[in-house]
């Protein structure tokens, strides 16, 4: 452990731009969701009559959880449901950063040169990632405190969002040591928080139904999360639940990292051929090889997605029938509006998702460039746009895979429970997503081509649409801030209006970003 108080400064002076703004961003959203429910109902009755919707609404449900309550701070701390994901990633992303990144780079050897402990480097990320997890809460409970909410209630809100991101932090400290690339540990890391939500959002849909699956939210750290209701039953239980999970995945981390040698992780890497075969005499050859892992390890994702996605959907369409909202819904149009709704919301997300495979796939042209991989490939007769326009083909085909397996995926199962034949609507819904996937992975074109260093910013605006899609809306933000995601451009399908412009103009805009890219990959120094 010797060290680890110089490796924290290292560390905090490394993000002192990027980690105030994001546990910033992310402390402050309860309060916000707070004003702007206040804002948004002129009347008590409006407010209840909003929460006995919300309450049944499956695409609510999937992307907060289910609200317990109809009081101000319950609705709050509800829509607030998506933090503790948001924390995750960016906690686990953060870890990898100063562990196996540094470790790849060479970093930790030479550091490790000096009178650095075995363990410092991990024990200094762990402190930095726990700490940024504290303060979050810190200012998640002040925030919700000074908005007039109980105070109990608000240091149990606090307490929800800095265990989930211990929580995650644990896990990260274990996924950076199973492989020897900060890619693959990334991978692992962030395939876990998905696994957390999507159990937390399979068994919250099935519960709205007291369907078979409820129990699935309680094998997610989210879930336990959620489960804890700081405004309502503010159960203490759930909180042990993640506090023993976040010091046993940590304790393992620890223990993992004495088990393996520098450089290396627990599970070997597999040594390549002698000799080249001859299905690589191409680029494009080349990145399939590269690629193929990526692309079935997202694909095996998506249709997992789907699968759970689609069995749900019984429990949606239960909803409307044999409860009180009945009516409503009938006035709606029935249980079918309601799936509708419940599938459109359900590809949105998918295509942050989608766009997330995308990015990752563009910037392995930047790993294999850092690495001198790209300069050894281009002293051949290959072209740097040949090169980079067999990364590209997955960039841009791979979301197309994943998106569609996912919508058939999902449409099949949900054919299959039902009886009821929506194939086409879901998988039109979930595809029409792809050109605001591709607008994103042309962003990450241009960085990388353009400003190669900075090629990593594709993943802020990646964030930007994120934030818009969860909180543009109840912040009442402007349409133009609303206009800079292009995923706000999508048709709302299934259930809406087919409008074929925004889907082409994006499509349009792409295209030209990727050129771009590739233009400016032209004029440059290969390292840069």
């Amino acid at each position: 452990m010797t060290g680890t108080g110089k490796l924290l400064r290292l560390i905090l002076r490394r993000d002192r731009f990027i980690l105030p703004i994001w546990v910033l961003v992310l402390g402050i959203l309860p309060a916000a969701y707070v004003t702007t429910i206040e804002g948004l109902f002129s009347t008590d009755a409006e407010r209840l009559d909003y929460a006995r919707i919300s309450q049944t609404n499956a695409g609510f449900v999937a992307l907060y959880g289910q609200l317990r309550g109809d009081s101000v701070a319950e609705m709050a701390i509800w829509r607030a449901g998506f933090v503790p994901v948001m924390l995750g990633v960016a906690v686990a992303l953060m870890l990898i950063r100063h562990t196996r990144a540094d470790e790849e780079a060479g970093r930790t050897e030479l550091i490790g040169a000096g009178v650095i402990g075995r363990r410092a480097p991990l024990a200094a990320a762990l402190i930095a990632t726990m700490a940024a997890g504290l303060v979050l809460g810190v200012i998640a409970t002040l925030g919700l405190i000074g908005s007039d909410l109980p105070v109990a209630g608000s240091v149990w809100a606090g307490a929800e969002m800095t265990l989930a991101g211990w929580a995650f932090a644990g896990v990260a400290a274990i996924a950076a040591q199973l492989t020897g690339g900060a890619r693959s540990a990334r991978s692992i890391a962030v395939l876990v928080v998905g696994l957390a939500f999507v159990l937390r959002l399979g068994g919250d849909l099935s519960a709205m139904s007291d369907g078979p699956l409820s129990w699935l939210s309680w094998l997610s750290p989210i879930g336990w999360a959620q489960h804890i209701y700081p405004y309502g039953a503010a159960d203490w239980w759930p909180a042990l639940l993640m506090l023993l999970f976040a010091a046993a995945t940590t304790a393992v981390g620890v223990i993992l990292l004495g088990h393996r040698d520098l450089g290396a992780g627990l599970f070997p890497g597999r040594p390549g051929p002698a000799t080249a075969a001859p299905s690589l005499r191409t680029p494009l050859a080349l990145a399939w090889r590269l690629h193929r892992g990526l692309l079935i390890g997202w694909a095996s994702a998506f249709a997992a997605l789907g699968l759970v996605f689609g069995a749900v959907g019984q429990s949606v369409a239960d909803i409307g029938q044999g409860t009180a909202m009945g009516d409503i819904f009938a006035r709606m149009g029935g249980s079918d509006v309601i799936v509708s709704s419940y599938f459109a919301s359900i590809a949105g997300m998918v295509g942050i998702l989608a766009a997330c495979y995308a990015v990752q796939a563009t910037l392995r042209m930047r790993d294999e460039e850092s690495a001198g991989h790209a300069e050894m490939v281009l002293t051949s007769s290959s072209s740097r746009w040949s090169w980079a326009a067999g990364h590209l083909v997955f960039s841009l085909l791979g979301p197309a895979v994943v998106l569609l397996l996912e919508g058939v995926v999902s449409g099949a199962a949900y054919a299959a429970i039902t009886g009821d034949n929506l194939m086409g609507d879901v998988v039109g819904g979930t595809v029409a997503e792809l050109p605001a996937v591709w607008a994103i992975a042309g962003v990450a074109a241009l960085l990388f081509g353009l400003l190669p260093r900075w090629a990593a910013l594709s993943w802020g605006a990646l964030s930007v649409c994120l934030l818009i899609l969860l909180v543009g809306a109840p912040l009442q933000l402007d349409q133009w801030v609303l206009d800079i995601s292009p995923f706000t451009h999508i048709p709302h399908l299934p259930g809406g209006d087919l409008t074929w412009t925004p889907l082409v103009v994006l499509t349009v805009v792409a295209a030209a970003l990727v050129a771009a890219g590739l233009t400016t990959l032209r004029r440059r120094d290969i390292p840069a």
